[in-house]
Parts: structure tokens; sequence; C-alpha cells
């Protein structure tokens, strides 16, 4: 994105972090790989490098593709608890589209070192500086001037963050497009001086655990979870870090997208990034995205698309690129009957509204309220449950189901009369109050309701509360709260109902009992933002098409007097197999020929534990998405115990997974997570059989302990017991050793073998193939989408089609060619020893060697391998 103009680079003050020693070390060679596309997409060249940067290596990726010319860069950065890898597809589709592309993965993630220090000015964003110095060295990329390269800046979450800040920290950044980011972090984890501590336990968890953080940032996050007060130390920490430390020095284009289903950074994080941004002087669109933090859709091909031409735009000088409205919205209506999918509809304005446009006032009724807040704090209110579940919510709040929980006694409410038309509120409402506490401070939680007729429905949209600090309440005071940003359409009919409760579960609450006393002082105020139209939806192709096709229908039914399902009924056959895969297929997204699994069958019995084996892209972890229900297949089925798995099946109930980690809350011990968790399934505590699920875990007397004091081993135990209540039946674990050094991968490994010798299924997908070999009774093999082999370890370990050649001196490349094309061999493949080489149907040892006598090969030695390892290159054709 390049709109630097001269006149704001020159109001851009000049500051480059650290300028001594700013030269950039490779510390590791770069390893290149072409990844070709099959629609005819021009290749991607990748190039992996660890740089030196201050004494800390970050792990690069750089993306180039097409011809030899100068094209501007972009830097990729990642989301928190993610690496490098995780932005590998939207830098490939970037580089095809005319740009040099520079992925890392920021200090403690991936296999970069260093200590977190959540985008520390000093460290990570530092670090972005002497990126932008290697890209400037770089012959493909395009300069401004000498050693200033044009250069944009997107990505999520953390990475969205460091875009901010990049841009406010070197002059060198010209266009930036962050995602449902923050633009002050201390708001966003102590709003209003609450202390937000599910999330802000979920974010230490994902880094790692406390001791991968900055000793200052540790001991900040230790002093607040334990007094459950954000005090003015800690918040002047996270503000350091915040792009608001710099907003006055932001002034180049920016693209703001925020999530609606977000209670971590909500959309007043993207409102007042863009209120200070423009007043800089520079572009600033604002797309509020379906999905976010707490689940939806992240619309990720229209959100790549919108980055795409805001980069031409900007960073290309082209003044064709359709960039898209000032504001943008997408709106949430329905459910699609063909996959019980959420229909999404854009709706857009030429300006952005802010959160308080088109004010509308509705009057409340209610009397002066009095309700408690227990000691403890406890049962609290439910609204989100981030990392357990608030995205399935907030998902049901946007399709008029509600799912929120206020306690009698603990919450005060006031209605607003039935709306006389349908009300689209678009931003923050807002209401005054006067309160009073029998303590000194009061801690409130407030939230709009859509209560349908009769009351008999009532929906809290996003799932989204407010929480307020009340000082000084014992005098009592009048304190106006401003709601959470949504946007959502209240059918005519339906009231507001305004409700202020004492306790909420992903806040702190004061632990001392008080009573709290609330009445109204004024209307409760809603915006309309009347300048948005929500785009005319076109005219459903079913309305030409339907006269036609019923008569079709009609016609084959008369001739064959057959009906077919929607969904498949269950097969007796397999009523006992947990997994049966038939012909499975599932396309890359906009490609109707490119797959990332193709006709893949395969069948696991009860007592096996299954690996799942493949290099990067072999489609593994599609295929466990695909198993979960969490997408569709293009083609195929996958039965589990007969049932055929769609989107929110029954039978998942028998499914357990563990495919990212869990988010534990550090301050409570294992066994209240796991209490925890369970609770918020809604399935009766008996049903757990927590016990059994410790037992097989192996966690011992670490149970009562809190999760702060685990080691990632038994983290990662604790993540599997979750993955085990309830006992299923069919459990998937995604590399459940990632992590672990050697004693915890064995301990891991007992783990498995004991959940599998109670007569159920274990399916583990893990790159450890030496592990794999010891764990695992079967394997599933996998390249490029579709299945190399299946069958028992033993079987495919010591296969005789395969044999190991030594050689006296290594092989080269054009002499295994070679041999690879000999008549009877598979593939070979060369090993620090020799060749690794597979026979075929046809081929023979005795053959072989006298074939490879003729080629001049210095044989020394033949005979069958014994290695999975060895079995898998073979298998797979040294594509790893």
């Amino acid at each position: 994105m390049d709109l630097r103009l001269p006149a704001l680079r020159g109001l851009r003050k000049p500051r480059r972090l650290l300028a001594a020693a700013a030269a950039v070390v490779v510390l590791a060679g770069a390893g290149t790989w072409t990844a070709v596309a099959s629609d005819g997409a021009p290749p991607v060249h990748r190039s992996d490098r660890v740089m030196a940067l201050d004494g800390v290596r970050i792990d690069t990726s750089y993306f180039t593709s097409g011809s030899d010319g100068r094209r501007p860069a972009v830097l990729l950065g990642h989301g928190f608890g993610g690496s490098k890898d995780d932005v590998r597809q939207q830098a490939q589709d970037l580089a095809r589209d005319g740009y040099a592309v520079l992925t890392w993965s920021a200090r403690g993630f991936g296999r970069s070192t260093g200590k977190i220090g959540i985008n520390d000015p000093k460290a990570e964003v530092a670090d972005v500086s002497r990126l932008i110095d290697w890209l400037a060295k770089q012959p493909e990329v395009r300069l401004d001037k000498a050693g200033d390269p044009r250069v944009g800046v997107a990505g999520g979450s953390y990475g969205g963050a460091i875009s901010l800040l990049a841009a406010g920290y070197d002059h060198r950044v010209d266009a930036i497009a962050p995602s449902i980011t923050y633009w002050n972090l201390a708001d966003a984890l102590f709003p209003n001086g609450v202390f937000k501590k599910l999330w802000g336990g979920i974010f230490f968890n994902n880094g790692g655990g406390c001791e991968k953080f900055q000793p200052a940032l540790c001991a900040m996050y230790n002093r607040v979870a334990e007094s459950g007060t954000p005090d003015a130390a800690a918040r002047k920490l996270l503000e350091e870090r915040s792009p608001t430390a710099v907003g006055d020095r932001i002034k180049v284009p920016t693209l703001l997208m925020q999530g609606q289903t977000d209670s971590l950074f909500p959309l007043g994080q993207a409102d007042a990034a863009a209120k200070a941004i423009r007043a800089n002087g520079a572009p600033v669109d604002v797309d509020w995205i379906a999905g976010g933090h707490d689940g939806g859709d992240l619309e990720a091909d229209r959100v790549q698309a919108r980055v795409t031409a805001w980069f031409d735009r900007y960073l290309k000088d082209d003044k064709g690129a359709d960039t898209g409205p000032a504001f943008r919205i997408t709106r949430t209506g329905g459910v699609d009957s063909t996959d019980g999918r959420a229909q999404l509809r854009g709706a857009s304005g030429d300006t952005y509204p802010g959160l308080e446009s088109g004010d509308r006032s509705l009057a409340l009724t209610g009397r002066e309220q009095r309700f408690d807040n227990p000691a403890g704090a406890g049962p609290p209110a439910v609204s989100a449950l981030p990392g357990i579940g608030g995205g399935g919510l907030s998902q049901l709040s946007s399709l008029g189901v509600g799912v929120s929980l206020d306690f009698p006694g603990q919450f005060a409410r006031f209605d607003s009369a039935p709306v006389a038309d349908d009300l689209r509120i678009t931003g923050s409402p807002t209401a005054t109050l006067h309160v009073k506490s029998t303590s000194e401070d009061a801690v409130l939680f407030g939230k709009v309701y859509d209560v349908g007729p009769g009351g008999t429905q009532q929906v809290l949209p996003s799932q989204l509360v407010t929480p307020i600090r009340v000082e000084g309440a014992r005098a009592g005071k009048d304190v106006t709260i401003t709601l959470p940003a949504i946007d959502h359409e209240v059918d005519k009919g339906h009231r507001l109902r305004l409700v202020l409760a004492s306790t909420d579960l992903g806040y702190a609450s004061p632990v001392a009992p008080a009573t709290y006393t609330v009445s109204l002082k004024g209307d409760l105020k809603v915006p309309t933002a009347p300048g948005v139209a929500t785009a005319a939806a076109p005219l459903p192709s079913w309305v030409w098409w339907l006269p036609l096709a019923g008569a079709v229908v009609a016609l084959a039914l008369l001739l064959t007097s057959r009906r077919r399902t929607a969904t498949p009924v269950p097969d007796p056959a397999l009523a006992e197999v947990p997994l049966q895969i038939t012909d499975l297929s599932k396309r890359y997204a906009r490609s109707a020929d490119r797959y990332a699994v193709r006709d893949l069958s395969f069948r696991v019995e009860k007592g096996q534990v299954l690996g799942l084996l493949g290099p990067n892209g072999a489609g593994k972890t599609t295929t466990l998405r695909m198993l979960m229900g969490l997408i569709g297949p293009d083609g195929g089925e996958i039965r589990v115990f007969g049932h055929a798995i769609r989107p929110g099946a029954p039978v998942l109930s028998r499914v357990g997974a563990f495919v990212e980690g869990a988010g534990f809350l550090p301050h409570l011990s294992g066994r209240e997570n796991l209490e925890l968790y369970w609770q918020a399934t809604g399935r009766p505590p008996q049903d757990a059989h927590l016990d059994e699920a410790l037992e097989i875990a192996g966690l011992g007397d670490a149970l009562s302990r809190a999760v702060r004091t685990y080691s990632q081993g038994m983290r990662q135990r604790l993540a599997i017991a979750q993955a085990m209540l309830g006992l299923p039946d069919l459990l998937i674990l995604d590399e459940p050793t990632n992590g672990l050094d050697p004693p915890q991968i064995r301990e891991m490994r007992e783990v498995m073998i004991r959940y599998a010798a109670a007569g159920r299924t274990v399916i583990v997908s893990s790159h450890l193939l030496a592990e794999v070999e010891q764990s695992c009774t079967h394997l599933v093999v996998m390249d490029r989408g579709r299945l190399v082999q299946a069958g028992p370890v033993g079987e495919i370990v010591g296969s005789g089609d395969t044999l190991l050649v030594g050689t006296a001196t290594p092989v080269e490349e054009p002499l295994t060619e070679k041999v690879a094309a000999l008549p009877g061999v598979a593939s070979a493949v060369r090993t620090d020893d020799g060749l690794l080489v597979r026979l075929d149907a046809d081929g023979s040892a005795q053959r072989l060697v006298a074939e490879l006598v003729r080629l001049e090969v210095p044989v020394e030695s033949v005979g069958p391998h014994r290695r999975l390892e060895d079995a898998f290159l073979t298998l797979i054709g040294g594509s790893a």
C-alpha cells in the first residue's frame, strides 16, 4: 500500500529503533522451495532463512513469483500463539499477485527464539525494522530510495498490531492492513478498570506459559491475576506496547478489518484506531467482518481479496484498483438450508459513521433495584466463553438463539416498550444510571438483550458485555455506560432490555460481598447509522430454474418411483466400526480441479492407534477437519459407527479431539479447568467420567495445583484429558507431542496406548516418525491429498518391496533419477548412506543389483530397510 506522499513523509518523525548495530546476520543458509499450482498459476519460490537480530534468532520465509523485475514488498505477521506457517498460503497468493512477501515467526513462537514481549518496541517492533532493512537489499524489491523499500504490512490479531506499530515506528512503511486487532491493549484486557481474566489466562497460556514472556510481563500478569484488579503500572506496561502510543505518527493508508464476534478485541478498538489515523490525514477504510476471536466466519477469501486490492492501490499505485467502500459490514441473516451455514450479506456506507451515528432514544421502565455481588463472585453470569465455546455462542446469537445466563438476585433489568418497526442498531448504545454500593467500589456488567414477544426469547447480540468499575460508589454516583458496539436487527414487536449484572464468567469481580442499588437517569440511546445501506439481495436463481426443475423431478419420480433422502441413513453393517472413509474428496477454495484431498478411502477398527502421516500439504489437517464436521467434503463420505458425518451430527458426541491445544486458566487447578470446561458443554456431570480420564492421563497430585505451575508436558496431558472427557469412543490427536522433551513424549505415548487398551480408538497425526512407529498399531500415509499406503505398522516398515542400497560414496541426483527410471523400480530416494529403492510388482533384488552395477553405482550392500522414516520417504518419493 503506498500513498506515502512526500508531504506525509515529511511530517513523520524519522525515528528508527536501535539504529546502531542494525545489521541482519543470516545464521542458517536458505532452504529454497518452489510451489507449483495445478491450475496454471505461476510458481512461487520460497526461501527459508534464520536471521540473527540483536542476539535473537528469527525464522523467516521469503516468497517471490513471476518476472525478475522489481516489485513492492509485503510483510505478513501471524496471530498470537502461531508462526509464519499460518500465513504461508496468503503469502503465496500475494506473491502470485506481484509482491515480494516476507513472513516471520515472532519472538518466542515457531522456531524463533527470545522472550515474548507482546510487541515490545525494543524487541518485536525493532525486529520488523530489521526485516525492512533486509528487504531493501533484495534485488526483487522496488525502492523509493536507497534503503527504503516500497513495503506494506498486514496481519491478524497479534500480527495486526505489529502492522500498526511498524507504521508508527518506521517511516518506510507505506500502507497497512491490520485485522481483528487492538489499538490499546490495556483497554482490551482491562476495560474500564476491570480485568478480563478468562481472555488474559488464555493469552498467557497460548504463549506457552508465563516463563515464555519477558519477566516484566510475567510479573504484571501474576500480580493482576492474583489481585483481580489492574493497577496503573500494568496499564502503563501494556499501553507502551500498543499502537495508541504512536497513534499520532501513523500516517499511511490503513485498511482496518475488525470482528463482530469478538469479546477480546471488540469493534471499539478499530473505531479508536480509525479516528486517530484519519486525524493524521491518512486514508482509512473500515470493514466489520462476520467472525472474530469468539468464532464465526472470518471471510478469509473476501478479506484477502480486499487486502490485495488495498495494496494494489497504495503500493503499486494502481488508481483503478477497487479498494471497496469506506465502510462495510457483513450482516448475518437466516441459514442456508443446503449446508446449514449462516447466510452473509454486505452493507456499506460512503463514510465511516463511527459508533454513535443516528442516535435514537428509547424510554426504559423499571424502578430502583437492589441486587447482590455474592461472596467469591460466584456463581457468575455467562455471556461469551472464549476458548471453550464462545464462538458457538456468538454464531447462535447472530441467528436469534439465546444462550446467556443471569442468576436471580444478581442483576437489575430495565425494559423498553416493543418497537413499532424493525430497528437496526449499528454502533454502541449508551445509558445513564445512578449507582450506589455498600462497598467503596462497584463492578457492573452492562448488556442489552433483544427480547421477543412475551419474553419467550432473549438474545444477547454477539454475546458481548461492557464491564465498568464505579469508584466512590458508596455515596452514590451517576454513571454513563457505553455498551458494546454491535450490528443487530431488532424485529418489530421486540423490546430491548438493559441488564446490569454483578458478575460475569469472563471477568474478575470483587470477591467481597456487596449490595448494589441501580436506578435509571435517562433513556437508552441506540445508534442507527442511517448512511449505511444493505446491498439488495439478487433475485434467487431458483425463481428461474424451479419450474423446469420441478417438471424434471416429477418425471424422474414417475419413471423410477424412488426417493432420495438428504441425509444418508445409518449403515448397520458399520455400527461397530469407529471410522470408515470412502472416496473422500475436498477441493481447494476457488478451484474446480485442485484438490486438498482426493479419492481417500481407509477404515479404522476398535482398539487401533492409527498414525496419520504425510508431508506438509498432504491433506492430513483437511481430512481431520472433515472428520470432526468442521468442513464438508465435496465428494465421498465419512461414517463414524455407521453414521454419516455432517456439521452438528449427533454421533460427533462420541468423538473427542485435541487439535490446537486447550486454553486453560492458569490460576485455576487442572481439575477446576476440566470441570469448568465440562460445565460449559451443558452435559450432565456424571457423563464426564472425569476420574477415568484423569487416571489415563496420569497427572496424579498435580491436578490440585494451579496450571501456571505445569510444565509443557503436563499442560499437554491436561489438554489430552480434556479431549478424553466423556470417554469418547474415537479420540483424535493432532500433533500431541509438539513442544515436549523425550521423557514427556514417552509419557504421552503411554497415555495413548492406555486409552486404546480398553477397546477405544485413537487417531494421531504427527511428524515424529520414530514416535509414531512405537505408539501406533496401524498407519495411513498420504501425499498430495491421496492415499499412498495403509496397514499395520509392521507391514509398512518391514515390507519386502523396499531395499536399502548402501554405497561407498554419495549418489548424485542425476544418477538417482536413472535408478528411479529402471524397469521394476517404483521410486528411488537418496539417503545419507546410499539409496532407498522401492520395487514394483515386476521388480526383484537380483535384477536391481545387476542394473546398479551396469550404471556403475558403487554398491556396498543391499538389504531390506527397517525404519519407518525410510519407509515414509520411500512411499512419498522424497516430497517431504
